[in-house]
């Protein structure tokens, strides 16, 4: 458990409280109300942060969408007496739609989908964060997944892109999405770039 956590709010609309960790890698965390239920995706713990997400509605649930993406999960779900929901194997009643990111012996990652508001919600396959982006992009895909970029992305058309490293997108979120998809392989390099950059500083 990581205690008195320093975050800055971000993401933050009537439906949606999110909280950006202080550190290198930007680990962000959402809590995000469906249908008069709140779930809190990847959550990280954290000072005076219980009474904001209570703000939002009774929670319904934590969903971890990456493996490797324990963070405070089960902190959370014990905290509020809901299930930790294991994405990558089922979402059960949650309101979303999975979309399959990435599934092999090393990798077990989804997206989620709520069309109500049109937000996609992502763990590592994109982000924001100076480690995920070549110059110039607003929204970059992870450098591993790059050379593969997942197609079934490209079926949904967001209004808003929550992520799990940076702060979420609430303009032209499809556009970002579509070119990110559309140059991932060709902006390797200098996402690469970008990466190191970001790591060593």
């Amino acid at each position: 458990m990581i205690t008195c956590m320093e975050w800055q709010p971000v993401d933050m609309e009537d439906d949606c409280f999110g909280w950006v960790a202080d550190e290198r890698m930007q680990r962000t965390s959402h809590a995000l109300r469906v249908g008069g239920r709140v779930w809190l995706i990847d959550p990280v713990d954290g000072a005076g942060l219980v009474e904001r997400v209570s703000a939002l509605g009774e929670p319904a649930g934590v969903l971890q969408l990456l493996d490797r993406h324990n963070r405070d999960c089960e902190v959370w779900a014990s905290r509020f007496g809901v299930p930790l929901v294991r994405a990558w194997e089922s979402v059960g009643d949650a309101p979303f739609e999975v979309l399959p990111v990435c599934d092999n012996r090393f990798w077990h990652e989804v997206a989620l989908w709520e069309p109500q508001t049109r937000t996609l919600i992502c763990a590592d396959v994109l982000g924001t964060s100076p480690i995920f982006c070549a110059r110039g992009e607003r929204i970059g895909m992870h450098p591993v997944l790059r050379l593969a970029p997942p197609k079934l992305l490209r079926r949904v058309e967001p209004d808003r892109v929550l992520v799990g490293h940076g702060a979420g997108l609430h303009s032209d979120a499809t556009g970002a999405v579509r070119e990110a998809l559309a140059t991932a392989r060709r902006r390797l390099p200098r996402a690469l770039l970008s990466a190191v950059r970001n790591s060593v500083q």
